[in-house]
């Protein structure tokens, strides 16, 4: 099948595990992973209706960028180091990888140099696993409270990578406690925090996301194939 033909039938799977949950399929969105893959197939893509574009590495994605522009809007969804900082508020949309206050400081530093406010997501750790990216559970409410303090940065909501299964169902329980984490967030009721979004599930288990609250959903092998 084509990448048209596969970004078709992701749709009408997310718009499908929006029904079954009693949701709106508008208020859960694609964003397509585009990792390692060629200029050729994400304007396919782009063309066949993809919105957004999610790229895990800066450098990969400044030379994509550079050579397609803006055709939708691009998401970091991989690590960030903060070094890396000051290229990221240049590229990208929103960034879901925000773990630590060190980054978002420098994001808030590197934003202001450029007149932006950046849009950030607060990418927890629901696992706890040591390898796993991710700000730990009970650290969350303090770097949201602290993050939310910097003036160049708008937090959106939350993301979370769970550990890899071969069952969806095994996914289920992390994406819970993130939703039920978030309702925690809006009840501190910070300034200028968001807890709108939720970015979590993958070509593997997105449909279970989307029925436990996804708000984006990080596809990309569904819709290109395996990565070589």
């Amino acid at each position: 099948m084509s990448v048209a033909d596969n970004l078709r039938t992701v749709t009408s799977r997310i718009a499908s595990a929006a029904k079954r949950a009693g949701r709106d399929p508008s208020s859960v969105r694609l964003i397509v992973v585009t990792k390692t893959v060629d200029t050729e197939s994400i304007r396919n893509a782009v063309a066949a209706g993809a919105l957004a574009l999610g790229e895990n590495r800066v450098q990969e994605a400044k030379d994509k960028i550079e050579k397609l522009g803006n055709i939708a809007r691009w998401h970091l969804i991989g690590r960030l180091q903060t070094n890396k900082a000051k290229y990221a508020v240049k590229l990208f949309d929103l960034i879901h990888s925000v773990d630590n206050l060190e980054l978002a400081k420098e994001l808030d530093k590197q934003a202001a140099k450029v007149g932006k406010v950046q849009d950030v997501l607060i990418e927890v750790s629901i696992a706890g696993e040591a390898a796993t990216a991710g700000v730990a559970m009970q650290d969350v409410t303090t770097l949201v409270r602290e993050t939310a303090k910097l003036k160049n940065i708008s937090i959106k909501g939350l993301m979370t990578m769970p550990p890899y299964s071969e069952n969806p169902e095994d996914s289920r329980p992390f994406f819970r406690k993130l939703r039920d984490l978030a309702e925690t967030m809006i009840k501190e009721n910070m300034p200028s925090v968001s807890m709108k979004e939720l970015s979590m599930g993958m070509s593997g288990d997105f449909e279970v996301a989307i029925e436990e609250g996804a708000t984006m959903v990080r596809v990309g092998t569904a819709i290109f194939g395996e990565r070589s």
